[in-house]
């Protein structure tokens, strides 16, 4: 279900606006009476728990930061020109 707030609602209430957007509610914003705009909740990234990740990266190599900042310098080219 939709609920309709005006602009200054919005301005007004925006926290509690955000909040209502986390549990899930949309909204239709007007102004002087006349829709202008809709909000509603984001989809969801893709979560992964903590340990699952850090199961996958148990057995990876130990990144030398030294190393790597070095290779990655090496394949920058930090006198490159902007383009007109």
């Amino acid at each position: 279900m939709r609920r309709t707030i005006t602009q200054r609602e919005l301005r007004n209430g925006s926290g509690e606006v955000m909040r209502a957007l986390d549990r899930g509610e949309h909204f239709v914003v007007t102004r002087n009476g006349t829709p202008v705009g809709e909000l509603s909740p984001s989809a969801p990234g893709p979560f992964v728990d903590r340990g699952v990740v850090l199961r996958a990266f148990v057995n990876a190599p130990v990144v030398e930061r030294e190393r790597f900042r070095a290779d990655l310098d090496d394949g920058v080219d930090h006198d490159a020109e902007p383009r007109a």
